[in-house]
Order: structure tokens, then sequence, then C-alpha cells
């Protein structure tokens, strides 16, 4: 079996609001203009250019430019190779953060497949929803290198405590060499990324067990099927066996308190 990492993001709602696609005549400009919405225009060959904060951009085929809502913004093709793009516009708030434009031909097949709508009748809006999250992926890619690392490794850890997850894993999914990776993590968290998965663990285990779940359905819940490992691991940190623990939340009524990272 194989089972991918996947990270809850809690993303708030897009919505697709406009999309068309058009060859422009030589020269063909628009704007300075604002618009109420984000607006991603592709180009799908030809070239032209894109101003926007004060700075232009000469962008050709395979390139996307990016509108946010309330810029001013200026475009216009190339008077000799003018260029044909796709765009598509949509409310919300994207779950990245957006560059001026990117370099990213592998997004034509998405942009093309977007042209399927005009076939749909009740179901454009989610065909065209579901093609913005794929490009949203691969914009994600390509700021990986822009991500700060230990923080990409901090949500995993929330997000994934109850898996088998390993500092290989961490440091894969950041980009980097286990010992280096490691090394960082400790200098800026003041523990290491192994360390601070038990402890989270074992706090969100308090956390069950103060709920009323078994040491059994505690331990499996945040990524241990040893219970005698859970159990000996628990103690080590808190003193105490998780049963015990239990006992006395019962018997004092404990409240259950947040988790508060890092230890």
């Amino acid at each position: 079996m194989h089972s991918e990492i996947i990270m809850n993001k809690e993303y708030s709602g897009v919505n697709p609001v406009q999309f068309g696609h058009e060859s422009c005549e030589k020269s063909h400009g628009f704007g300075p203009a604002t618009r109420t919405h984000w607006l991603f225009h592709f180009v799908v060959s030809g070239k032209g250019i894109f101003q926007i904060y004060g700075k232009q951009y000469t962008l050709t085929g395979g390139m996307m430019f990016v509108i946010p809502p309330f810029v001013e913004t200026y475009y216009e093709a190339d008077a000799d190779d003018p260029w044909e793009y796709i765009w598509v516009g949509f409310t919300g708030s994207p779950p990245l953060r957006l560059g001026d434009y990117y370099d990213i031909p592998r997004a034509l097949r998405i942009f093309q497949r977007m042209k399927a709508c005009h076939e749909l009748h009740n179901g454009k809006t989610e065909f065209i929803l579901a093609q913005l999250w794929e490009l949203f992926s691969f914009l994600m890619e390509e700021n990986q290198t822009k991500e700060d690392p230990i923080n990409t490794a901090l949500n995993l850890i929330h997000s994934q405590y109850m898996t088998p997850l390993t500092v290989q894993q961490m440091a894969d999914r950041v980009h980097l060499e286990r010992t280096y990776f490691s090394k960082m993590f400790s200098e800026k968290m003041g523990i290491s990324p192994q360390r601070y998965l038990i402890e989270y663990r074992m706090k969100q285990s308090k956390i069950f067990l103060s709920l009323g779940y078994g040491v059994t359905t505690t331990a499996i819940s945040v990524g241990y099927t040893d219970i005698y490992n859970f159990s000996k691991i628990f103690k080590q940190r808190f003193g105490e066996a998780p049963s015990h623990y239990q006992r006395n939340c019962k018997k004092n009524e404990a409240p259950i308190g947040k988790v508060n990272l890092p230890i």
C-alpha cells in the first residue's frame, strides 16, 4: 500500500466568475484598468507586454500573468507577433502568494482543458473550479523554493502526527537532505524534528485520554501502533502511565486545554 501525506490547510472558497480565449489583433491593448476579482491570462502563442506595479514584462507563449483585484494593469499584444491567450477570473482567496507572472508551459493543458466548459450546461463553474485547483497545485510547486521549509515541516507535523510520519518524509517534503533539514529545524525551534513530533503526539494524547478514549484508541490516534511503546514514552514524558493519567482526569474533572508548542 502507498499512502500520500496530504495536509489539511482549511482552504477558503474560490469561485470562478469568467472564462474566455482570444487571438488578439496586432498591438491590441487593454487598460489601464482594475478589476474586483483575480484574473489569470495564459499566453498560448505570440507575445506582448504586461504592466503592473510600475514594472513592465515581455511575455511569450507558455507564460501566465496575474492580475490581482483592485490593482491597475495594462497589457498589449505585440505589433508583429500578437499573442493568443486564455483567461480565467475568480473571486475568493488563492491558497498561495502569487507572483506577477509565471513561466509555466506545462499549465497549457489545464487552460486548454478549460475550453471544454463550453460543452457543459449546468456544471461550468464546478468544471472550471476543478481546473483552477489543479493550476494552484502547479503554482505551489513553482513557489516551493520560496517557502520557509521549517514552517512547512511544522504544518506537516500538526496535520499528519497521527500517521507513521518520519523525519525523512519531512525532509523530502521540503526538498532538503535529512541531516541538513534536522539541523535547520533544531536551530529554529530549539528541539529536533523527531523530538517535536513526539512532544506534539504526547500532548495530543493527553487530550484524547481526557475525553475518555481508551489507551489503545489514543495510541493509534496519535500515530503509535505499538501500545507498549506509546505507554512507555507517555510515562517518560509525564511521569505516569496513560491509564493512571486518565483516572486522575476523571477524578479531578480536569479541563481540556489547548496544545501550545514549541515546548
